[in-house]
């Protein structure tokens, strides 16, 4: 039977393969054929990203029309989406080959249907749907010709202050690589020639996320080690996962910046991972480098396509510098036409060759941007990616006959709850989460809503939304909710506050939100706490003073009425924390997956531990309420010993849903191992399950353990395995969790 099945696969797989390669044979003759007659400067042009929406190509002494005609620009960029599909029909119709251009946007989680940030979106753990979401952001994109994203960022980040912790999906190596996979099979699908698929580009490679102090674009100091194990592995499953290009970004790795940096560029994603797409610089990062101490324009320009990077963003210094280090001997023709060939073939995988405006004239796609099912597929991932931190008084779900008094800064406003990288499309679609709660309430209670502070009276961050001082605002919001039955309290960051460049010295709610929630409980009525912001905030006060937590995010598009979704109980929330919140900013960074000292932290004074702070997090990494309790039995293995590469061993565990609501439970299994030829973590995520349940319902989780799962690069980045003991970790958080003991042994029991 397994022969006959192995003979079939065999008869279907084999004609696939051949016409693929027939397919590669005749893109390479093509691509070979178009180099053939184009000019060094035509072939240095297709290296150069410009800007629209501009008179210039950016660093250019030229005009955009003028420097398209003479071939010195193969992508365009920018917000003027017009103007880059009247770039796209002059590249064709007035250059010398007619050689189209890539039209990049920053499409990072949805372009007119705008779903939760990346962040938020991870706390729900549901990979379809996240793959889903980037479905429609490239649909949608796709239909107002943009045929690259500047998309997924897979960057691992410990540091709250880091605006752009937004974009990520938090501190996981593991579910990182998972999303970062889903995003691109999303943007990409099956075949890049479909006009409603778009490129992917992963970034920032390399490390970006570890920026020293959490501030933008700064320098990152990392052991190798670390590096391997941690840091890495999300760009290297989205490269393998068929990512058509990807991004440098602005840091240092090992002292060379990542734009210019050799080993990265050439000798690890080339050499040891085989990559074959294109690399793009971030904005002006090559420019940069001569900031960065590492020569002139005409030397940062060398050491970048020496280094490997086969596409300049915005600096146009390969246009300006590349044919005169070729004329010196400082960069070789076959270097360029290297780096042309990698961008040529991107291009004819989208198909532009075959059709320059496939990606210009989808009218039809047009009519689906924002639609109903784009919109109820937002509002599922909004409302699973909602947290629910604390519910100890049971004031949620709440019920429809009631007066609810919505009172903070974030309650009757649309743009700042899209998060960063938006543009506002939707809005005129959205909701406030005053509208949702009123629309929810209709005919049965009562809502209200009373500003109560602004976001911030710190000027340095003045928003443009300061009317009243807070102490006015406060004034009035006490009188405002005098009658009410309980109170929303929605405060945090507005979407300006994170994101690119939006780094924080401290992330916690501003002094005068905190004043309003203060006289608020003086009331001593029931309040929840609605926390908007993209980023994990310091809400050590929040939890000891207030019994009614929700994590919200910045939810996007159908962010009010994901929120009222989980408030009343139509959706059980079951999002799970991906980052660690502090409970104090000096515990910054901190995370999950850190490995023991000498002297671990316990109760003895001399250990590694503060003398004035726990070093327990606020809210562990994998942490989140439900309105049910579910019941997790002793974890059941089928054996204690296995043997050899090839074994395996099935650890299963029943859940039991008994509270009274259909939910939603993130099963999760760590593995430790307590002795290795190196310091491993205390533990590690390797694999979870999201399972729903009916109120009473028992399921049985199985994991099946393989030697893959204990795999890590040692000190010598060799990726291996030690036999011995292992810790096998299960729970519903990464704090909260059953242990089992396991022995795996190199040899067969022979």
């Amino acid at each position: 039977m397994k022969r006959l099945l192995f003979f079939t696969l065999l008869l279907i797989v084999t004609p696939l393969i051949a016409a693929q390669t027939e397919s590669n044979k005749q893109m390479i003759k093509f691509i070979d054929s178009l180099m053939g007659r184009m000019t060094l400067e035509e072939k240095i042009g297709q290296l150069n990203l410009g800007g629209v929406g501009n008179p210039k190509v950016v660093g250019s002494a030229i005009g955009l029309d003028e420097a398209i005609k003479n071939g010195y620009v193969s992508a365009v960029g920018g917000f003027d989406i017009n103007a880059a599909v009247d770039a796209q029909r002059f590249a064709v119709e007035n250059s010398r080959l007619g050689i189209p251009l890539i039209i990049g946007l920053d499409v990072i989680h949805g372009y007119h249907t705008i779903f939760p940030i990346p962040l938020a979106s991870s706390c729900s753990w549901n990979i379809p749907l996240i793959e889903k979401s980037a479905r429609i952001a490239a649909q949608e994109a796709a239909a107002y010709g943009i045929n690259w994203t500047f998309s997924p960022m897979v960057d691992i980040c410990r540091d709250s202050r880091w605006g752009r912790i937004a974009e990520g999906s938090g501190e996981d190596p593991y579910l990182g690589s998972l999303i970062g996979q889903a995003m691109i099979r999303g943007y990409q699908g099956e075949n890049l020639s479909d006009s409603t698929t778009i490129m992917a580009c992963v970034k920032h490679f390399a490390l970006y996320g570890a920026s020293e102090a959490g501030r933008d674009y700064n320098t990152v100091s990392m052991d190798p080690v670390t590096m391997y194990n941690y840091y890495l592995p999300p760009y290297k499953a989205a490269f393998d996962e068929g990512a058509g290009s990807g991004m440098t970004s602005f840091n240092v790795v090992n002292g060379v910046p990542a734009t210019g940096n050799k080993w990265l560029l050439t000798d690890l994603l080339r050499k040891e991972w085989h990559y074959e797409g294109f690399m793009v610089s971030d904005a002006s990062s090559v420019a940069e480098m001569a900031d960065h101490g590492m020569g002139d324009v005409q030397e940062i320009a060398e050491l970048a396509i020496n280094a490997g990077l086969d596409m300049d963003m915005s600096s146009s210094l390969f246009v300006l510098c590349l044919k005169e280090a070729v004329k010196n001997k400082k960069v070789t023709e076959a270097q360029i036409n290297e780096s042309c060939k990698r961008v040529l073939i991107a291009k004819y995988k989208l198909g532009l060759f075959q059709d320059p405006y496939r990606y210009v004239n989808n009218e039809e796609l047009k009519t689906k941007v924002l639609s109903d099912n784009n919109c109820d597929v937002a509002r599922q991932l909004a409302a699973e990616s909602i947290v629910l931190l604390k519910n100890s008084d049971n004031y949620l779900p709440l019920n429809t006959n009631q007066k609810i008094a919505v009172v903070g800064p974030l309650g009757n406003v649309k743009g700042s709850l899209l998060g960063t990288w938006s543009y506002g499309f939707s809005e005129n679609r959205m909701n406030t989460i005053y509208e949702a709660l009123q629309e929810i309430l209709a005919g049965k209670g009562e809502a209200t809503y009373s500003k109560g502070a602004n976001f911030t009276e710190d000027y340095c961050i003045y928003d443009g939304q300061y009317t009243l001082p807070t102490e006015s605002l406060i004034k009035q919001a006490l009188i405002d909710v005098k009658d009410a039955d309980i109170i929303i309290a929605t405060v945090g960051e507005p979407s300006s506050w994170s994101g690119e460049a939006r780094s924080r010295v401290n992330p916690a709610l501003p002094e005068c939100q905190k004043e309003m929630l203060r006289e608020l409980k003086k009331l001593d009525k029931p309040i929840v706490l609605a926390i908007l912001s993209g980023r994990p905030l310091i809400l050590t006060d929040e939890d000891r003073d207030f019994s009614t937590i929700v994590m919200a995010w910045h939810g996007g598009t159908m962010a009010a009425e994901a929120l009222s979704d989980v408030l009343f109980g139509v959706t059980n929330p079951s999002g799970k924390t991906t980052t660690t919140f502090p409970r104090h900013l000096g515990q910054i960074p901190i995370y999950y997956n850190s490995l023991n000292t000498g002297r671990p932290y316990s109760d003895f004074w001399a250990t590694t531990k503060y003398i004035d702070c726990s070093n327990e997090p606020l809210y562990p990494f994998g942490y989140g309420l439900s309105y049910n309790n579910y019941i997790y039995d002793k974890p059941i293995l089928n054996k204690y010993i296995a043997y050899g590469d090839n074994d395996s061993i099935k650890i299963s565990i029943d859940i039991t849903n008994s509270g009274v609501y259909l939910g939603q439970e993130i099963v999760q299994l760590y593995i430790g191992d307590p002795v290795a030829s190196i310091s491993r973590p205390i533990k590690e995520l390797k694999a979870f399950k999201k399972i729903e349940l009916l109120p009473g319902e028992t399921k049985t989780v199985d994991f099946h353990l393989k030697v893959d799962l204990f795999k890590y690069y040692n000190e010598c980045l060799k990726y291996d395995w030690d036999e011995g003991g292992f810790d096998i970790f299960i729970g519903p958080n990464s704090k909260d969790v059953q242990t089992s003991k396991i022995i795996w042994k190199k040899h067969d029991k022979i």
